[in-house]
């Protein structure tokens, strides 16, 4: 079984405080520096499974770098450098406290609010006489935001955010032509690696500058679902599921393992070779989406590789 990232315990210079999320955990310097690594932690249903996945922060981290890269020239973001196969190094920002969902396409969620009888979601209009897995007449943008207890988001519309003060008019409207830019250029990303990017989700922040930017994960099978494009048309009209390319597979595998992360349900056992399948699930997931081979980092020590690959570029910063 290989080596996998887990949990980290630096002490950089200089810094000033830790965060740890699901997934990342992020380092705050002084200079308004974030040093983000991504674990290989696997989370679902907001829990986080009890092994992590060989390579998945790896990935994660190598996609949201190369998207963020292909779309600074329409939105900025937070990035400055990645030292390391699994780190992200930016500017620090304040979160903006909303995520801003978008959807072309009435999948996950949106379907399962749609069956319920739905046909209003934050606040946006879901025409009459659609299935699941129909295209939107356009993209709408479904935001959420984390509930006031736990870990859970939850839907919420742009008069909400506004009339809560959650955002400033002028900041939201920011952030939705932004999230619209992204939308579109994700789109035609996707559609040359032969894909349909179905939803997604992006997360802004402030700079104590005042400039608006993208920060976290962009376009990864974490934060979006993809479709393939070949077949699409022809699986709506014989009303079958469509060939996702997301961690939807280890939804479906969980919840056919009866677990949905509800109270009084256990995380059912994970064996090495499921474990090792996922991982290879993983990397089909990276070469699809960048259309690149995946290159494996080395595993034998990776928080010494880690801590050295931060020290020595924080070092040019000096």
């Amino acid at each position: 079984m290989s080596n996998t990232l887990m949990d980290t315990n630096f002490q950089f210079p200089g810094q000033q405080q830790v965060y740890k999320g699901k997934v990342r955990e992020v380092y705050t310097l002084q200079n308004d520096i974030l040093v983000m690594i991504a674990t290989d932690r696997l989370s679902a249903f907001d829990v986080v499974m009890p092994k992590g996945i060989p390579f998945k922060g790896q990935i994660l981290n190598q996609i949201a770098t190369k998207m963020m890269q292909a779309t600074e020239d329409i939105v900025p973001n937070w990035l400055l450098a990645t030292p390391d196969p699994n780190v992200a190094v930016g500017k620090a920002c304040e979160p903006f406290k909303v995520e801003m969902v978008i959807r072309g396409y009435m999948s996950g969620h949106a379907a399962r609010e749609y069956k319920a009888g739905k046909r209003m979601l934050c606040g946006m209009p879901m025409p009459e006489g659609m299935q699941e897995n129909d295209k939107f007449p356009e993209p709408i943008i479904t935001p959420a935001t984390k509930a006031e207890q736990g870990d859970h988001d939850e839907d919420i519309s742009r008069e909400e955010i506004l009339e809560r003060g959650i955002v400033a008019k002028e900041d939201y409207e920011v952030l939705e032509k932004y999230t619209k830019a992204l939308f579109q250029r994700g789109t035609e990303l996707a559609a040359k690696r032969g894909l349909i990017l179905v939803d997604t989700k992006y997360e802004f922040g402030k700079t104590k500058q005042g400039e608006i930017v993208l920060i976290d994960e962009i376009h990864t099978p974490d934060s979006s679902r993809y479709f393939y494009a070949d077949g699409y048309e022809e699986r709506q009209s014989n009303g079958e599921p469509q060939k996702q390319l997301s961690k939807e597979f280890v939804r479906q595998w969980l919840i056919s393992n009866n677990f949905q992360g509800l109270e009084g349900q256990t995380v059912p056992p994970m064996s090495d070779t499921y474990i090792e399948s996922v991982s290879e699930r993983y990397i089909e997931l990276y070469e699809s989406i960048t259309g690149e081979d995946f290159v494996r980092a080395d595993l034998s020590s990776i928080q010494e590789r880690i801590g050295n690959n931060v020290a020595q570029y924080l070092n040019t910063l000096a």
